[in-house]
């Protein structure tokens, strides 16, 4: 057995127990938890701020620099959205359905944990609360595997959940961080099978890809977020233009900001001089097509990569497009599935743009900036699936579970 398997056959063993403790319990000493993040944020900051360091050294982007940081507000926050989680009913054991058939069995579809489960991840911090948190509220155990950028921030917050899970008789290995961040590991935490029951990575696109190939365990995928705002031309302008402002500018280096707009041809010579300069105020570099050119001048050509791309930075493709109709086409040629906003007071095409985008969110008059558990109201996420099977946009509590069928007789057999 290697010295992976020995860790997480621990962590199996684990799942075992955390399966069958009670919300009560749970509860108890997730608040613990958040009580421990912000005693314990000055180690949290001290460990954080050698990454920040090396991130430096290392000429990462702005963007990346800003995933990567935290701060006292963005503690608290984390300690805020393991609250939350605590607030939000525990799915395990809920009865989804009950059948009663003729021959007088009862038939119950119940929520149970799904077990191991293991995520890949790069430069957010927050996640390795957020995921410990949300999977042993739903009675599972986490093994994660964080970016090497990231190594000495996500083990100060791990340290706090294993030593809170020590002090209230919890098994130390209901959470495991693996703190060897080679490729070589990868790829034999995804061999394992045997110990883990479903995969979540959370990155780029490199990683995405490689998880999926690679993993001989199930996947579920949160793809990269290429996402986009229309602009129709039934807009309300002064809406749009905030909307867009805040779509992008707000967060730049996160999965639900916008990386293209799209803009109506009809509107465009009034609302893309007020968009665009305001955006270059921020710093934004506009990347436009033809037809964008000829209306903004001295801005970058856009190429058929750049509506592909997750720049992840204050970086924005800018289209003009015929109608709603042309909208549509292009989200679905070139987005990843994961959050689009139309803005219009056109009710048809409102209906029309909400049907068809084939993406995991969508969005009329708001900012593609709400995709997100906290904001969806299932306290902290564990992630946004792209992917339509099992769980699909943010993942909550009940995302981190599966079912099984308790049926109850009384001396039937078959005939």
């Amino acid at each position: 057995m290697s010295p992976l398997q020995k860790i997480l056959k621990k962590a199996k063993d684990a799942a075992f127990v955390i399966s069958t403790i009670n919300t009560a319990k749970k509860n108890n000493v997730l608040r613990e938890v958040a009580k421990s993040l912000c005693l314990q944020s000055k180690n949290i900051l001290k460990a954080n701020a050698v990454d920040i360091k090396l991130a430096a050294r290392k000429k990462r982007s702005s963007a990346f620099i800003d995933r990567l940081l935290l701060d006292e507000k963005r503690i608290k926050a984390m300690s805020q959205a393991v609250s939350d989680v605590v607030k939000l009913p525990d799915p395990v054991g809920k009865v989804i359905s009950v059948i009663k058939r003729p021959n007088g069995l009862i038939i119950s579809k119940v929520r149970v944990p799904i077990g191991v489960i293991g995520i890949i991840y790069e430069s957010r911090p927050n996640v390795t609360s957020d995921c410990i948190s949300l999977c042993l509220k739903a009675g599972n155990v986490t093994v994660l595997r964080g970016g090497s950028d990231s190594l000495n921030t996500n083990m100060a917050i791990y340290e706090i959940y294993r030593k809170v899970f020590g002090e209230n008789g919890l098994p130390k290995d209901s959470a495991v961080m693996l703190n060897n961040a080679s490729h070589d590991n990868v790829k034999e935490l995804l061999a394992e099978q045997q110990y883990i029951n479903l995969i979540i990575p959370r990155g780029g696109e490199e990683l995405i890809r490689t998880v999926s190939e690679c993993s001989r365990i199930p996947v579920i995928r949160h793809y990269k977020g290429v996402c986009h705002v229309y602009v129709d031309e039934y807009a309300d302008l002064k809406k749009a233009l905030d909307i867009c402002i805040n779509a992008k500018v707000q967060r730049p280096g996160v999965c639900n900001a916008m990386e293209t707009l799209l803009v109506n041809e009809k509107i465009a010579h009034a609302f893309l001089p007020l968009v665009v300069a305001k955006l270059q105020e921020y710093g934004v570099e506009i990347r436009g097509c033809d037809k964008t050119k000829r209306i903004i001048k001295n801005i970058k050509k856009a190429t058929d990569q750049d509506w592909y791309e997750e720049y992840l930075d204050l970086i924005l493709a800018v289209r003009i497009v015929k109608n709603v109709k042309d909208a549509i086409k292009h989200i679905n040629t070139y987005g990843s599935k994961h959050s689009d906003s139309i803005i219009t007071q056109n009710t048809d095409n409102a209906f029309m743009f909400l049907q068809q985008v084939d993406s995991a969110a969508v969005y009329l008059n708001a900012s593609t900036r709400f995709t997100d558990g906290g904001e969806f109201g299932m306290g902290a996420e564990i992630g946004i699936s792209t992917d339509k099977l099992h769980a699909r946009g943010p993942m909550g509590l009940e995302e981190l579970t599966t079912y099984k069928y308790i049926v109850i007789g009384k001396g039937q057999i078959r005939k």
